[in-house]
């Protein structure tokens, strides 16, 4: 066995300018919010690492943050908000003045793009986005001729991420995980990403089966309550008092601004 722990600030140490960021968990679940902290903070200190972009099956408040720290320059997602709590503030203020750059994308292209990448192919034909205009915005990507059939498919280019940063339930020292039923695109994020870094609310001897395997795994964090305020399901809920109170405060980059320093002395 490969003692792989580290700590948060070795872990955002991984994250380079101009990588591309993946985060794992669903909406306001399982989000990695205690290695967003560490992330920003190092940002604060050395000026690193900028011009991400920020890939997510859907973003919520750890993206946001991420956003309103200056740190992202595109986004790549099929969402990008707070559920019942409304808007993501600083996506929203940040898109409207066209100083993000969006990456159009739908739950389609982002699955076709990964398994593109499991297989080891530059694409993933399918059917989605046709006769929309879709397209138009994404001029990478293409049509291809079925061999067989010679029916017009939609080539969604396979997509690689830098580093994933997956929260987890329960880890061993080697990397394997437990991530729970509500898996998203976790797993699929462990099998195309060149480095995949697990943040886990314990971290035990040894895990007898895991959602994520080791081998594909680079290195563990422990971070006990490091999906709040999103929910850690069943270990807890999300906080939804503040959820609210982000929501509330800010608006701008200088509610920003006071949030985050209130919110990284804490």
């Amino acid at each position: 066995m490969t003692d792989k722990r580290i700590s948060f600030e070795d872990a955002a140490a991984l994250v380079r300018p101009g990588m591309t960021l993946a985060l794992g968990g669903m909406t306001l679940y399982r989000r990695p919010v205690a290695f967003v902290r560490a992330l920003i903070r190092r940002f604060r200190e050395t000026g690193e690492p900028g011009d991400l972009t920020l890939l997510a099956f859907t973003a919520g408040i750890e993206s946001d943050l991420l956003v309103g720290a200056g740190m992202v320059s595109r986004v790549r997602t099929c969402y990008f908000g707070l559920e019942i709590f409304g808007l993501a503030p600083m996506f929203t203020y940040f898109a409207n003045r066209g100083e993000l750059e969006i990456i159009e994308e739908t739950e389609a292209s982002l699955a076709l793009g990964l398994r593109a990448q499991m297989a080891g192919i530059g694409f993933m034909p399918g059917r989605a986005w046709q006769g929309t205009d879709l397209p138009r915005l994404r001029p990478d990507v293409r049509t291809v001729a079925d061999p067989y059939s010679g029916e017009v498919l939609t080539a969604f280019p396979a997509i690689r991420p830098d580093v994933a940063v997956i929260h987890a339930l329960r880890a061993d020292p080697d990397g394997n995980a437990i991530i729970g039923t509500n898996k998203g695109i976790d797993e699929e994020l462990t099998l195309t990403t060149d480095q995949v870094i697990v943040t886990a609310e314990e971290i035990v001897p040894e895990l007898t089966r895991a959602d994520l395997v080791a081998p594909l795994v680079h290195a563990v964090v422990h971070a006990p309550g490091g999906a709040s305020p999103t929910s850690c399901h069943p270990l807890y809920a999300l906080d939804g008092k503040a959820l609210m109170t982000y929501t509330e405060q800010v608006s701008d980059p200088s509610s920003f601004e006071t949030f985050v320093q209130n919110w990284l002395s804490t």
